[in-house]
């Protein structure tokens, strides 16, 4: 016996014997239309249109391995499920009825000897991905398909965190760019304590001190709980920390707890303190820059706004009152790529997508088409079996198909997979 979504996956591609179609009391059936394919809760099929004897019914359609399984999922109390119009299954053990007592039709399919022993090889395999020994069996038109398709549905999936963020803050876009932002810059290791940061230091205060580089350290590094240490000697901590006093007494503010920043297993350059330093440097520089980047048609100019360095202080420094060897603390090209990939590109494309301004959802996708592919374990493994990612936008497809998909053997809802097991 097969499993169920196989079974809904057989059915969606009409992946079986299809001659003499008949229903368990003898009825002849024709497919006209197998559905829409439901992966919420309901029917698994919404939407069908199927001939049964000389009636053309339109309706849902649900699948089982057994009709019994109607009874288990107790669909025969659910009057979601009145308007079934055909039970699907591999084995029909029990004549079942619909929650209004009629009868159910009921068709048992017999699949396709080939594509099931393709299915069952797939996720049998343990090596990632399950198709690593039959991608390359695969024409290149579909694999391009695939990363078309995720790289829309990992750029949307990013939309809805952006849409979650944005309702709570009122509809305020400026806010919601400010907050993502600066939880990017913390680069995965700092990124909640870099959104704590935001969140209890909100834009419409900062603006107000957008002109001066100082302040706006003061306020980051003291809303941070880094200026909670006693710190003697050093004028620069000594001066942030005054200005901090005055400024949260201004706004009554109230900082963090500074021991949530992780300096452990990080390379000095990416310290909680030269970030803040480089966001605040950001924040000065590129006054108003969502609508910034909302008005410029020039990608070059977008890539050149992250073009930031920390505050002098830290060309010789990484934590405060410390002193290292002398060096400017740009932004790197990496870290600025990260930023566009995982802020920039996604608000483009959800402004663009709530506002009808399809010229912005385009630029989103121009600008990581200019952005060099991502180099991680995962892109590696791709290359490996033949899957070259020439610019960010194949890396992130490729990354959202390994997380979503292949992780969890999602081969039948993967354009690939589906090729892969109809080969």
């Amino acid at each position: 016996m097969m499993n169920e979504e196989f079974l809904q996956y057989s059915w969606k591609y009409q992946l079986f014997q299809k001659e003499n179609l008949e229903t368990t009391s003898g009825e002849r059936i024709r497919v006209i239309n197998p559905g829409r394919w439901n992966l919420d809760s309901g029917p698994d099929f919404f939407n069908a249109s199927i001939k049964i004897g000389d009636t053309l019914w339109a309706g849902n359609v649900e699948v089982h391995t057994k009709s019994s399984d109607w009874m288990k999922h107790n669909h025969h109390t659910n009057d979601a499920y009145n308007n079934v119009i055909l039970h699907v299954v591999e084995m029909a053990d029990q004549e079942v009825s619909l929650p209004n007592g009629q009868d159910l039709p009921t068709l048992v399919i017999r699949l396709e000897d080939e594509i099931r022993s393709n299915y069952l090889h797939l996720i049998a395999e343990e090596g990632k991905p399950a198709c690593h020994q039959t991608i390359g069996e695969v024409d290149p038109i579909y694999i391009q398909a695939a990363i078309n398709s995720m790289l829309v549905e990992r750029i949307e999936a990013k939309t809805k965190i952006i849409e979650r963020t944005l309702q709570l803050n009122h509809g305020n876009w400026n806010e919601t760019f400010y907050q993502h932002l600066s939880m990017n810059f913390g680069f995965k290791t700092n990124a909640l304590p870099f959104e704590m940061l935001a969140r209890s230091l909100p834009l419409n205060i900062l603006v107000h001190h957008t002109k001066s580089l100082s302040q706006l350290e003061a306020m980051l590094f003291g809303q941070s709980g880094l200026l909670n240490e006693e710190l003697l000697g050093d004028d620069y901590f000594l001066t942030l920390r005054k200005e901090y006093s005055y400024l949260a007494n201004k706004y009554g503010l109230k900082g963090m707890e500074g021991h949530v920043w992780k300096f452990m297993r990080l390379r000095p350059a990416n310290f909680p303190t030269i970030r803040i330093s480089q966001f605040a440097a950001l924040l000065h520089q590129s006054q108003a820059l969502f609508s910034k980047m909302l008005d410029t048609n020039d990608l070059d100019k977008i890539q050149n706004f992250f073009e930031i360095k920390a505050s002098e202080y830290w060309d010789s420094h990484y934590r405060f009152n410390v002193a290292s060897k002398k060096k400017v603390k740009w932004l790197g090209r990496l870290s600025q790529n990260n930023l566009l990939i995982n802020t920039v590109v996604p608000f483009l494309y959800s402004y663009g997508d709530r506002n009808n301004k399809p010229q912005l959802k385009d630029r989103a996708f121009e600008l990581l088409e200019r952005i060099p592919s991502e180099q991680n374990q995962i892109i590696a493994r791709w290359t490996e079996l033949g899957i070259n990612s020439s610019n960010a936008y194949d890396s992130q497809a490729l990354i959202q198909l390994k997380n979503v998909y292949c992780d969890y053997k999602k081969c039948l809802q993967c354009q690939i997979g589906t090729k892969v097991i109809n080969r």
